[in-house]
């Protein structure tokens, strides 16, 4: 997963969820944050960021933030890449088998999941939920970063795929390199972390990996630990 036009700025404020400002060459530009979640610990003033400039002609703003400088660690924090990064994923290393084909954006049930895979030589069918994780403490990851009712949901219709015989599996993205392991943010949203386990026990395959993020790309690297 690529970017083109990308630039580097340094962090000044974020006004609401969805906007920044940040000092581009001299001069405060608003810029369109690509992730609506908290990123308290991310989004500091006088953090290094990097930002897409955009050539669409009636945007509000030129600029999309896409990455974060924390120390010495590039954190990809656009909430759109992890579900690109992975579609890539799917097609170049087939995780999952040769002959599943992935078809994005399907429904099961009450919601709709990133992925559902589908075999072109049997009838095998899985479905695959994708979250992003930005949130790390020392090296370890956790998800979410804030209270998600919508992905205790997802997480309950896994479970349902598992029920009615189809394969499911949960995949963390984390939007990094090198960290130590994932644990589930039970601080934040015990709800979900009860579900992830819960999910675990009924045979939905929960998987974590990190990815090689650079300001320009972010690729599916290596597994990750999940402890619970």
């Amino acid at each position: 997963m690529r970017y083109e036009n990308i630039c580097r700025g340094i962090f000044q404020s974020r006004p609401n969820r969805f906007i920044a400002e940040v000092l581009i060459d001299g001069r405060t530009e608003i810029c369109h944050v690509k992730n609506t979640g908290r990123c308290r610990e991310l989004l500091v003033r006088g953090a290094e960021v990097f930002l897409v400039r955009s050539n669409s002609p009636g945007r509000r703003t030129a600029y999309d933030l896409v990455a974060v400088m924390k120390g010495e660690r590039l954190i990809n924090i656009d909430s759109q890449a992890p579900n690109k990064a992975v579609m890539e994923w799917l097609l170049t290393e087939r995780p999952f088998g040769d002959d599943m084909e992935p078809y994005p954006e399907k429904t099961f049930g009450g919601s709709r999941f990133d992925f559902m895979l589908k075999s072109n030589k049997t009838d095998r069918v899985m479905y695959l939920e994708v979250k992003g994780c930005t949130l790390e403490r020392e090296g370890v990851v956790l998800f979410p970063d804030a209270p998600t009712e919508r992905g205790a949901k997802h997480i309950r219709e896994l479970i349902r795929c598992r029920e009615e015989g189809l394969a499911a599996a949960l995949l963390i993205l984390v939007q990094m390199e090198n960290v130590k392991y994932f644990t589930p943010n039970k601080e934040t949203d015990p709800v979900f972390a009860q579900a992830l386990k819960d999910a675990k026990q009924k045979g939905v395959q929960i998987l974590c990996f990190d990815s090689i993020c650079t300001p320009e790309s972010m690729t599916v690297n290596s597994p990750v630990e999940v402890i619970f």
